[in-house]
């Protein structure tokens, strides 16, 4: 008796991909436009994400959610991102694998050389379509925060920004504050 091949054409390209990189041992990893990229931040790029995890601590508690850099699933796409830094709910949070753009208060990319235009381009474009509320770029390399609102299908129609570092970046509901970026660089 042989054994029967196995076929995987019944698994479309997406999911086995997706389950592929939820399994990977070791470093964390993302998918953008398909390409598997791994996820290895400097400290520099962590201290970034970092005072604006410390600055928006508080009101990220009244609201009741919860910040990190969860798995950010984008269906239908070949796209698994890792923030450097996403605001949900803590109800969505709990036990939940990976969540959806639309499901956070705000997602924050911090540029590094390998990834800068990834974060400014792709990351943008695509958390605009799936409805992410609220991206802010922190761009190191250019030394600037830009805030990008209300997403749509063809990106986001409200951008404050490039702000160079040191100027405060105003936050809007449900966060109201602003952001003091001259920790950033």
């Amino acid at each position: 008796m042989s054994a029967q091949p196995h076929s995987y054409a019944a698994v479309d390209p997406e999911t086995a991909l997706k389950y592929a990189i939820q399994h990977v041992r070791g470093d964390r990893v993302q998918i953008v436009e398909g390409i598997i990229e791994p996820v290895s931040p400097s400290w520099d790029h962590e201290t970034a994400a970092d005072v604006i995890r410390e600055q928006i601590g508080p009101v990220v508690r009244r609201l009741g959610c919860v910040t990190g850099s969860g798995d950010l699933d984008l269906p239908g796409s070949s796209n698994w991102f890792v923030p450097d830094l996403a605001v949900v709910p803590r109800d969505l949070a709990k036990g939940a694998g990976a969540l959806l753009p639309e499901q956070t208060l705000l997602v924050v990319e911090v540029t590094s050389d390998s990834n800068a235009d990834t974060d400014r381009t792709v990351k943008r474009r695509r958390y605009a379509e799936y409805g992410a509320p609220l991206y802010l770029l922190i761009d190191r390399q250019e030394r600037t925060c830009t805030l990008f609102a209300e997403p749509g299908g063809l990106g986001y129609t409200r951008v404050t920004g490039p702000h160079p570092f040191g100027t405060p970046v105003p936050l809007p509901e449900p966060f109201a504050m602003e952001l003091d970026t001259s920790g950033l660089g």
